[in-house]
């Protein structure tokens, strides 16, 4: 089964970005993205998908604009993730069919969110919310709502944030950072994996 973490690869560059998405597929993340302000993204997702696109949803991150949506369909992505909410953008990717994460902190957000055709959402950051914050959110939103926690969550919370009532998480510094090597990257990513799973996060 797919697990719900998507991993964030900020500050990748094109020349690492095939060896680096490797090991996190060998460790069982399925999804990725490529933050916009990454160096040359839409290069690293078009790489991304000619290489992995049976095998991964392959995306981009921190998207603010229709146009930005456009550019990575064209270049193969699938995936939409951004750190706010704007209903046009949203609309434009259900549009290409693909999947939109919007980031969202409100319950305002969150239906303009769901309303315009999101596929989950991102609390973000969910470190800011925290805990007690997140599950006031979660106790309006449609049975079945994908929510995802992103900025703070990793190996020392995954178990509290699991049973708190998150469906997933984001994985950014704590899976990746400029510079690291694919195997160094691919121990961390074991590591986060395993713990998700050790947390009750199979699902």
């Amino acid at each position: 089964m797919t697990l719900p973490l998507i991993g964030i690869l900020r500050g990748v560059t094109p020349d690492d970005v095939v060896a680096v998405a490797e090991t996190l597929l060998d460790a069982g993340i399925t999804h990725i993205e490529v933050p916009l302000n990454s160096p040359d993204p839409l290069t690293s997702i078009q790489r991304l998908a000619e290489t992995f696109g049976e095998r991964a949803v392959i995306g981009a991150g921190t998207v603010l604009t229709i146009n930005q949506v456009r550019d990575v369909h064209a270049a193969g992505g699938r995936l939409i993730v951004s750190p706010n909410c704007r209903t046009a953008v949203i609309e434009e990717t259900h549009r290409l069919a693909m999947q939109s994460w919007p980031g969202i902190v409100t319950p305002s957000e969150a239906f303009d969110a769901l309303d315009a055709g999101a596929t989950g959402l991102k609390l973000f950051p969910a470190v800011q919310v925290g805990i007690a914050g997140m599950k006031a959110v979660r106790t309006v939103l449609p049975k079945g709502t994908l929510l995802y926690a992103v900025g703070g969550i990793g190996i020392d919370n995954f178990g509290a944030w699991r049973a708190a009532g998150i469906d997933g998480a984001g994985l950014g510094s704590a899976l990746y950072q400029p510079g690291q090597t694919p195997e160094q990257v691919g121990d961390q990513a074991r590591a986060l994996v395993d713990a998700w799973q050790k947390a009750g996060g199979q699902s």
